[in-house]
């Protein structure tokens, strides 16, 4: 079957879209890529995609602040020449914006995976997992899953283990970048380093950073590459004024098919949450990383065994999205310089990253669990807290949820070390949670017979919304609730089934917090 893969986001979400490519590849499928034009170059990396086709989103954009009539044309080129090239007989879209909604369904109709619109218009998603994956972006500090993980299962895959593994750098870039390498003169051993970030509130300081550097360069010998973009050359001066040892300054200097050539050659890479933190993943680099602010290593971690997560030791950490920090960004000098720099060193000697203390930190160690899903174990001892905890019941129960499977429990219980407060305030909210759908259930049916009962069904609906809303528990399953429950109202049967799995859901919860 001819498939398009449509990514319309960022590089390093379009690059963690591989691993979906891979299965589906695996399936005999051919692959056709829809990305937008500036990153047609990260899309070029996919191993599977034997098309390429780049989405001019600026000029998009440009040509409807002057004519919508031409930028209409725009698009419906772009649309009939990717018809015409690919023959899609399916279309996997990954981004959940209406726009690639539109796309998906302009070139396929109802043959689409992950997010669509269906023949009224309306939005539609082909599986729970995508409808989640949608939800969970707005309360991503909740998310259990890795973003890949989520990806695979939107894509109608992800089965088994994923394997992310990025097309290896040209031989004549691989050349270029040894080159470069070798031109510094003090042997194999180089460390990257990424200083920049998405935004300045998840950027660890440069002055960090260069501690980090020092460190490796006197205890190892690590000389620092610095790659990045231009926009971050401020910071790659403010680091080689403060290195003490041989540095590369690589910042704005590479392209993309350089940047994966010179990754590819790293011992190790130190960065924030970046896309190439990601690049390095699905080339097989180890990282140390850090996540600040409303980055959070659970999400969008990288997506390879034995990978070093660093997140701030603070109660309000991750922050959520769109709210000031009421503690003037703290979280930046929250994990202690010493604290990388000792895991960069011993990860140099001996390759690996160990249990012990990382002062200021929660350290996480990526690796896959049973299921094949990216998971983390703790290495600072963190695993023991309620949020830890109650990710991992989330893990458990969420994914037999969203595969719509008969729930079971694990073989140990998952909310073992939960506090008697948080297991009690955990039980109520799920009592809560319960007794509500069980009369949210009896309203419905009443409802469909009675035109009185509506306003009551309404009022119950929405209190269960402004409950699961409030909730640092079950925000996400909110969400989805909320999505799916709209768009079954019309039909009384998908409503109330759709309501007896929300609370089979929560009853699993209840099960598992009760063991």
């Amino acid at each position: 079957m001819n498939i398009v893969v449509q990514n319309l986001t960022r590089f390093g979400d379009l690059l963690q879209s591989q691993p979906a490519l891979a299965e589906l590849a695996g399936q005999g499928h051919a692959l056709s890529v829809a990305c937008l034009e500036n990153f047609a170059g990260a899309a070029a990396l996919l191993p599977e995609a034997t098309t390429i086709f780049p989405l001019p989103g600026a000029r998009f954009l440009a040509g409807l602040a002057a004519d919508w009539r031409q930028a209409l044309t725009t698009v419906t080129e772009f649309a009939d020449a990717v018809a015409a090239k690919a023959a899609p007989e399916a279309v996997v879209n990954l981004t959940a914006a209406l726009s690639s909604r539109l796309l998906a369904r302009r070139l396929c109709g109802d043959a689409v995976r992950g997010f669509s619109l269906d023949a009224f218009g309306f939005r539609h998603e082909s599986t729970p997992w995508a409808a989640f994956l949608e939800a969970s972006s707005a309360r991503r500090g909740l998310s259990p899953f890795n973003v890949v993980d989520l990806f695979r299962k939107s894509a109608g895959v992800g089965q088994g283990r994923g394997r992310f593994a990025l097309r290896r750098p040209d031989p004549a870039d691989a050349a270029t970048a040894r080159g470069l390498l070798n031109g510094l003169g003090h042997g194999p051993l180089v460390v990257g380093f990424q200083l920049g970030a998405s935004a300045v509130a998840r950027q660890w300081p440069v002055a960090y950073f260069a501690q980090t550097a020092n460190r490796l360069w006197q205890e190892v010998g690590a000389v620092a590459v610095l790659v990045g973009t231009g926009s971050e050359k401020p910071l790659a001066a403010q680091f080689v004024n403060l290195c003490q040892g041989p540095c590369l300054d690589l910042v704005g200097a590479t392209n993309l098919p350089l940047l994966a050539a010179v990754t590819a050659e790293l011992r190790l890479l130190v960065t924030n949450d970046t896309g190439t933190l990601h690049l390095a993943a699905g080339l097989g680099i180890p990282s140390v990383a850090i996540f600040l602010a409303t980055a959070q290593p659970f999400d969008t971690g990288p997506y390879r065994a034995g990978c070093l997560c660093l997140e701030p030791d603070m109660p309000c950490h991750p922050c959520p999205f769109g709210t000031p920090c009421p503690h003037d960004h703290a979280c930046l000098a929250a994990i202690a310089p010493q604290a990388v720099a000792a895991a960069a060193v011993t990860y140099c000697r001996t390759g690996q990253f160990v249990p012990g203390s990382y002062p200021g930190a929660r350290a996480w160690l990526s690796g896959f669990d049973d299921t094949g899903f990216m998971d983390l174990v703790s290495l600072s001892g963190h695993d023991l807290e309620a949020r830890a905890i109650w990710l991992r019941c989330q893990r458990h129960v969420l994914r037999q949820f969203l595969d719509d499977v008969p729930f079971t429990p694990p073989e140990s219980s998952a909310s073992s070390g939960l506090g008697d407060t948080e297991r009690q305030n955990l039980l109520r909210l799920l009592a809560q949670s319960a007794d509500m759908l069980r009369l949210i259930e009896g309203q419905a049916v009443l409802a469909a017979r009675t035109s009185a009962m509506k306003s009551r069904f309404l009022s119950s609906y929405e209190r269960l919304n402004a409950l699961w809303a409030a909730s640092p528990h079950l925000a996400v399953l909110g969400q989805l609730w909320r999505r799916q429950a709209q768009e079954q109202v019309a039909d009384l049967d998908r409503l109330v089934a759709n309501i007896r799995r929300f609370a089979a859901c929560i009853q699993a919860f209840t099960d598992l917090i009760e063991a």
